[in-house]
């Protein structure tokens, strides 16, 4: 029983490394596409694909309904993340891969910041220190000052902020909600609000383009599931650190595929960044665990 414990860390850090390759496939397969579409049309064929994967899970809550308290929460956070998905299609056509991904890491922290200031959490001062050192982490890779901040890189830190601002009401949701049932809800809200904006650009994609935003959906959705299925078998505090592997995936995945220069400084904020994130993570995980564990065992762990 002992060895079996002792390997579920192990599990989990396997099942994050997957994740950061799905989700690096979806950011380079984004990137590939570039221009070519308008971002909102290219997000609304993706989520469209969506779609098909979350229907065995959606159709039958649909049919027995859902609380009507729920839906106030679940409209909300799909306008915020119809904005984020357009934002992050956006900047993905025009900013190297590794910086996009390193804006990225700002989602936690938003999230962290939203739950003090919306939902009353108390922000300790070693957490606001961590979120500073985050910020920081920023601002080394965009660099404000000593080079052009792109409409990309604005696009990017907006998709950051209301992707973080979603997963607060996401928090909410499930908590009313099964997980399965919140993530159907958010794939048909956005496909449906996203609709009537990708009509209104609409330039006729091709069956490439197609298929390869067919390949995103596949990719997004398999991240997603392999990112639970990290939580479900190690403590964030172990899992988190391991997501700073997606930046070097990605800075490789740059240079290699687009020829883009590896950028030092990308590769340091990143890392700032993703550092708080873990520090804050592990203190959450410690404190949760103050209640239930004495404190003479505390260090055995």
């Amino acid at each position: 029983m002992n060895a079996v414990m002792s390997a579920r860390p192990v599990v989990g850090v396997l099942w994050m490394l997957a994740t950061g390759l799905c989700f690096v496939a979806v950011t380079g397969i984004v990137h590939h596409l570039g221009t070519g579409l308008p971002a909102v049309q290219a997000a609304f064929i993706r989520f469209l694909f969506g779609i098909v994967f979350v229907a065995p899970t959606l159709i039958p809550v649909l049919r027995t309904g859902i609380p009507v308290g729920t839906w106030r929460l679940a409209l909300g956070r799909g306008a915020l993340h119809l904005l984020a998905v357009t934002l992050w299609f956006h900047a993905m056509a025009r900013v190297p891969v590794a910086e996009v991904t390193a804006i990225g890491y700002l989602n936690p922290i938003v999230v962290t910041l939203g739950a003090a200031l919306f939902l009353g959490e108390h922000l300790a001062t070693r957490r606001i220190l961590a979120i500073a050192v985050a910020l920081l982490g920023a601002l080394i890779v965009l660099r404000p000052g000593f080079r052009e901040i792109t409409p990309g890189h604005l696009a990017q830190l907006g998709a950051a902020t209301s992707f973080g601002l979603s997963y607060l009401l996401a928090k909410r949701l499930t908590s009313l909600l099964p997980a399965s049932v919140v993530v159907g809800l958010l794939s048909l809200i956005v496909t449906a609000g996203l609709a009537p904006f990708a009509l209104a650009v609409w330039v006729p994609p091709t069956p490439e383009q197609v298929a390869w935003l067919g390949v995103v959906a596949i990719f997004a959705t398999m991240g997603h599931y392999t990112m639970t299925r990290a939580f479900a078998a190690a403590p964030m505090a172990v899992t988190q650190p391991v997501t700073f592997l997606q930046l070097i995936w990605a800075s490789i995945l740059g240079a290699t595929i687009f020829d883009e220069a590896i950028d030092p400084m990308v590769i340091l904020g990143g890392a700032m960044i993703i550092g708080a994130i873990s520090y804050i993570t592990w203190r959450e995980s410690r404190i949760r665990q103050r209640p239930v564990t004495p404190s003479s065992g505390a260090g055995k762990f």
